[in-house]
């Protein structure tokens, strides 16, 4: 490995996730070599549900140490719905990353991408381009990360814990303002933080509620307001395209991110990032797709929009110009391979899968011309 490469930890997982990662990786073969400045070296290793069926471990330590080693994580999805832990819940070792490395941002951008069939008849539609900003250490997957501070489930009656500090709510607040402004820089038209939340009825989010009150008034330059949970599932039907970057809790967010990838195509077209202040993993919004897995017709595009993402990160974090460079170009040849008609996934009533899309998208690649 050179001096000038990022170490990249690849956990394809479990179901579709291999397939996507395959497709992923082929693309960035096709890409990386042509920047100039920098490198991606790969680890790759076994996590996830297959893993634990076969072993009782879904997260092994030596994995563990090595995504903290790592400059980014590479994630293709996790869990089986047949596999389950003896208290009933779903592997995910994504929940546990996050916890572990302090991954507090899940960044999930919405945006529709040319010539993607939309369910949304308005032709404003068109013009979506959001990002929902997701608290991912607390909230109401608390007592999940933390199951000694609550009750034990029983036969007749459960319930789980939530928690919101001024500490967790903060930094959120702090990143989806920095975000905001960084777009407001590439489009004037961008630039607004909307916090999403239930204060009127949960104490935890009165307390989210007023914090986000005093962030924004330390970012006097970057419009701010906000909006109820329900209203905001109304209003991201009704008009989406009036959002930019909505900040809110870990388990609106979980939902209102599937909600945003039904409106730009379903979750194939949806990537995501869990980012904290050091460390950072890249990951589709869907999940294994058990289903599906193994036909050949799983869409790569979320797991490639989202080490579009990752490459921004990592020039954004190291000053590497060529990485960021190297996103916008993965971007653009997303948006050209769809735009261009050159493909239509299975999921919106095409024929092509995962090897077409990704060649299509890497043929784009190879079009745009000398980096």
């Amino acid at each position: 490995m050179r001096k000038s490469d990022f170490r990249v930890v690849v956990l394809p997982g479990d179901g579709i996730g291999r397939e996507v990662m395959d497709a992923c990786l082929a693309v960035l073969d096709r890409l990386v070599p042509r920047l100039s400045g920098f490198g991606l070296a790969y680890e790759t290793h076994r996590a996830g549900a297959e893993l634990y069926r076969e072993t009782g471990s879904a997260f092994p330590a030596a994995v563990a140490r090595a995504c903290e080693r790592a400059d980014a994580i590479l994630f293709g999805a996790m869990g089986l719905p047949e596999v389950r832990r003896p208290d009933g819940t779903e592997i995910a070792p994504q929940l546990d990353l996050r916890l572990n490395l302090a991954l507090y941002a899940g960044v999930r951008p919405v945006r529709a991408i040319p010539g993607v069939p939309l369910p949304l008849a308005d032709p404003r539609a068109r013009e979506i381009d959001f990002v929902l900003v997701r608290e991912q250490t607390e909230g109401w997957f608390y007592g999940r990360y933390h199951p000694e501070v609550g009750p034990r489930s029983g036969e007749n009656e459960a319930y789980d814990v939530g928690r919101v500090t001024r500490a967790g709510a903060e930094r959120l607040f702090d990143f989806a303002f920095r975000l905001a402004a960084r777009r407001r820089e590439r489009d004037p038209r961008k630039g607004r933080v909307t916090c999403v939340d239930k204060a009127n009825v949960h104490r935890s989010l009165a307390l989210f509620n007023r914090i986000f009150g005093e962030c924004a008034a330390r970012h006097p330059d970057v419009p701010a307001d906000h909006s109820y949970v329900d209203a905001m599932a109304l209003n991201l039907i009704r008009r989406p395209w009036e959002y930019d970057v909505l900040a809110t809790e870990n388990q609106f967010g979980d939902i209102l991110s599937d909600l945003g990838a039904a409106i730009i195509g379903g979750m194939g077209m949806a990537p995501s990032g869990d980012v904290g202040d050091d460390r950072a993993l890249f990951q589709p919004a869907h999940g294994t797709a058990p289903d599906i897995a193994g036909q050949g017709i799983a869409n790569p595009t979320a797991m490639i929009l989202s080490a579009a993402m990752m490459l921004e990160w990592l020039g954004e974090r190291h000053g590497v110009a060529a990485a960021v460079e190297g996103a916008r170009r993965l971007e653009a040849a997303v948006d050209r391979a769809f735009g261009e008609r050159r493909v239509l996934a299975v999921e919106h009533g095409g024929r092509d899968g995962t090897a077409a899309i990704a060649n299509a998208i890497g043929a784009a690649l190879a079009e745009s011309g000398p980096l």
